[in-house]
């Protein structure tokens, strides 16, 4: 064996780091972390609720993100879902690095807050 050629196995690849390959993060990776985002930027949710899912497509290092909420009502439905891409698109940056241009953030179901004295006549 020569004095400049690495063993096989030896832990050192002979090739620059340009060149040794890539990594490929899976679709259900960014995903689970888009959910889990949602799910912080949330908070508590109703007792009833389905906690937030996602669907993502990536592509060239760019990930399109669909995320699919419940949400009690009344609410600032707008505002929440403005904390829900936010949150979104910083935790996929920040753990995966990938670029999010877009999040669409589905409002699937809206959950009435109980009415408190509800069944108790009010007077005036």
């Amino acid at each position: 064996m020569s004095a400049g050629t690495e063993s096989p196995g030896s832990g050192r690849a002979a090739l620059p780091p340009g060149e040794r390959g890539a990594t490929r993060i899976a679709d259900r990776v960014v995903s689970k972390i888009a959910a889990q985002a949602a799910r912080e930027a949330l908070g508590p949710l109703p007792a009833d609720a389905v906690s937030p899912h996602a669907t993502v497509v990536v592509r060239h290092n760019v990930a399109h993100v669909r995320v699919h909420v419940e949400l009690d009502y009344p609410s600032d439905i707008g505002t929440r879902c403005a904390d829900v891409r936010h949150k979104v698109v910083e935790r996929v940056v920040a753990l995966v690095d990938m670029e999010v241009p877009e999040v669409a953030v589905h409002v699937e179901r809206l959950h009435p807050a109980p009415l408190y004295g509800a069944g108790q006549g009010r007077t005036r």
